[in-house]
């Protein structure tokens, strides 16, 4: 008696629909994904146990490498905005260019006296140029201290809201500048802020 044959049927799957949700989701990361800022120094920052994320906007983050400050704070709004109440402050004018400039930086230490050449720049000089930091004296020269309380202030005005504030210091960094640091935060009554660490890997068994 002849054997029936089974019909075989075809087992290709249209991926097209994968594909459309595949190429959205990587759009959707690509798009809403925060690059990550360089640093002008490098820094090694300390290791840590405690796991707690960064939060993703309104922080002002003030970076110390080499006894060296940068500063660096999330939005275009407040950075254009601490820029031109900094420019009443000292007296330094700055052209509607290099509001724009400055607004888009994530990070700078240069002062404020150098920071229209700094901005005048293309993106390669910029990167090339070595800053020398922002100028954080206790006693005599503290911008440092004016680029946080003006930019405290541009965040109340623009979004009701306080600033959160970190440290990002290298492993190796004097204590000496992290206590002046620590002393620019506490004249301006700010008692709480982030140290940025790193997770300490566990040790071989």
């Amino acid at each position: 008696m002849p054997r029936v044959k089974v019909q075989r049927k075809s087992t290709s799957i249209d991926m097209t629909a994968m594909c459309d949700v595949a190429f959205l989701l990587l759009t959707f990361f690509i798009l809403t994904a925060k690059p990550k800022t360089e640093d002008p120094v490098p820094v090694d920052i300390p290791a840590s146990t405690t796991v707690l994320p960064i939060p993703d906007d309104n922080m002002l983050m003030l970076t110390v490498g080499q006894s060296k400050v940068y500063f660096s704070v999330d939005g275009n709004d407040i950075r254009k905005q601490t820029l031109i109440q900094m420019s009443d402050k000292y007296g330094v004018k700055f052209t509607p260019e290099q509001q724009e400039k400055f607004s888009g930086l994530p990070i700078f230490g240069v002062p404020i006296n150098q920071l229209a050449g700094f901005l005048d720049l293309d993106a390669e000089g910029r990167k090339a140029f070595k800053q020398p930091g922002i100028p954080h004296d206790t006693t005599a020269n503290n911008e440092l201290s004016d680029w946080i309380r003006e930019a405290r202030r541009v965040d109340v005005s623009l979004h009701n809201r306080a600033l959160r504030i970190s440290i990002k210091g290298d492993n190796k960094e004097e204590y000496p500048t992290i206590k002046k640091l620590i002393g620019v935060l506490q004249k301006q009554k700010i008692n709480k802020f982030a140290l940025i660490t790193t997770i300490k890997s566990d040790p071989k068994k």
